[in-house]
């Protein structure tokens, strides 16, 4: 029996866009959004930062949403992964990242049934918007996936070795119908991509209530129909 947990990955260093993760969309920072639309999943979840000094923000931001925290390296975060799942007891872990305010809240579920149902190493499903999915990865690949890593980048990016090495199992499921929009961008690495967020918030007009994926696709298209109207306005 598998023992499921999602670890969020957060951290204040990011280099496009510092200290995103507590940025506001709404009365809610990105942190938020991301706890708050994961835990329909029921699953347990792990905020995974670093031990620098700027990251005590982020736990205790992660506490005060009633999250569990970690702490681990900053460059190699796959050994912070796994020490994250060993210390709270995952066999199974949901990996998601504090950069996806729209996650898509039914995506942990079934990216789980798909790995465990396929016997596979490592499952995500294709076709959801850029910054809705997550990725489903068994605490025994992460650990093997340390052993074979000499590439710093695999070190980094926690399961890019899973994904391409033939020694592991990696399923590539299908996203439902009414949510593939593979070429829709929902997540937060830029400013801009921080001020397009908060437009699609916006255009939801529900406040602080948790949209589906599927209303929030409508409110992004709509977000961009109208700037590549003002676009056209402007070139005329």
């Amino acid at each position: 029996m598998e023992s499921t947990g999602i670890i969020l990955q957060a951290r204040m260093g990011s280099t496009r866009l510092p200290g995103k993760v507590l940025a506001r969309i709404g009365r809610r920072t990105i942190l938020e959004h991301c706890v708050r639309r994961l835990e329909h999943s029921k699953f347990p979840i792990v905020v995974a930062t670093t031990e620098q000094g700027e990251d005590d923000m982020v736990e205790r931001a992660a506490r005060a949403l009633g999250v569990e925290v970690y702490r681990g390296s900053v460059d190699d975060v796959l050994s912070r992964f796994i020490g994250a799942a060993n210390t709270f007891g995952f066999t199974e872990v949901i990996r998601a990242t504090a950069d996806n305010p729209f996650v898509d809240m039914g995506a942990a579920q079934r990216a789980s049934v798909a790995r465990q149902r396929g016997l596979a190493d490592h499952a995500i499903e294709c076709g959801l918007p850029i910054g809705a999915a997550v990725e489903a990865v068994s605490l025994d690949a992460l650990v093997r996936a340390r052993v074979f890593a000499t590439d710093p980048y695999d070190c980094e990016h926690v399961t890019s070795l899973v994904r391409r090495d033939p020694r592991f199992r990696a399923l590539r499921a299908v996203a439902p119908g009414l949510l593939r929009r593979g070429g829709l961008r929902l997540t937060v690495d830029t400013p801009d991509d921080l001020a397009v967020a908060r437009e699609i918030h916006s255009e939801l007009g529900r406040g602080d209530d948790l949209a589906d994926l599927a209303d929030i696709i409508r409110a992004a298209e709509a977000v961009l129909i109208r700037g590549f109207a003002c676009r056209g306005t402007r070139g005329a």
